[in-house]
């Protein structure tokens, strides 16, 4: 059986103290690591970039068209123009005069019906643009949120992460003044059952939180004092102060 002195054995506890402080610290830092507003903010800032996406494609095609129709406004004026300049110069046939005249109130129709169209597709876009700004409002509400809550939790992060590195600075040095047989049997028994060392006060484990039969008492107080003990239920050290019986 292994053995440590009893004196050795009781620095135990503090050691355990210290690993579960560890333990509770690696705990809020993961909470805080996953804190679902993160989560619920990327999801949300996911969907209103897609949103914005849209909405910019959107007034990008409506650009696109407006300037199609703005090339056709301006073709059409075009002919108009030359169309008149030769009506008013008066030269060529009677016929083909008419033939002008007819022309240039035809393509007045059609200018007429392209700067409609031209007006419905401005109306439209002024439309998407304000879509764009308000889907774009959104996207930076979230971002700005997202960046507030990222950086209180990192600097909460950022504190918890400085004390563990304190903690484990002192248990480091704790540990390396211990009975080091002692020591290697604690850190096997903490890897495998969560927790190394546990104080049995009046019969009862407090690893386990169970008092122990009247068999496994019996054979705690026929181990040497020197002997290193453990749990029947948590299967961690059991460590003896004066008072344990």
């Amino acid at each position: 059986m292994a053995k440590a002195a009893p004196a050795e054995q009781l620095k135990l506890l503090e050691l355990q103290g210290l690993d579960a402080k560890l333990k509770s610290l690696a705990g809020q830092r993961k909470v805080l690591e996953n804190d679902p507003r993160i989560t619920d903010l990327q999801d949300a800032l996911k969907v209103a970039n897609g949103e914005l996406g849209a909405a910019k494609l959107a007034v990008h095609d409506s650009e696109a068209e407006l300037r199609r129709s703005e090339a056709d406004v301006e073709q059409v004026v075009s002919r108009i123009e030359r169309d008149e300049a030769r009506l008013n110069s008066g030269t060529g046939l009677s016929k083909d005069l008419v033939a002008l005249q007819n022309d240039i109130a035809s393509l007045n129709k059609r200018r007429s019906d392209l700067e409609d169209v031209e007006l419905e597709i401005l109306e439209r876009l002024d439309g998407l643009r304000e879509r764009q700004a308000a889907q774009q409002a959104i996207v930076d509400d979230i971002q700005g949120s997202f960046g507030s809550i990222r950086a209180d939790l990192d600097q909460e992060i950022a504190r918890i992460a400085s004390e563990e590195a304190v903690v484990r600075g002192e248990r480091a040095a704790f540990a390396e003044a211990l009975d080091q047989g002692m020591v290697a049997i604690y850190e096997k028994t903490i890897a495998k059952r969560g927790v190394g060392a546990a104080r049995l006060f009046h019969g009862k484990s407090e690893g386990s939180g169970m008092t122990l039969s009247p068999g496994d008492l019996a054979e705690v107080k026929a181990a040497a004092e020197d002997d290193i003990v453990f749990c029947p239920d948590s299967g961690c050290i059991l460590v003896r102060s004066a008072e344990w019986n």
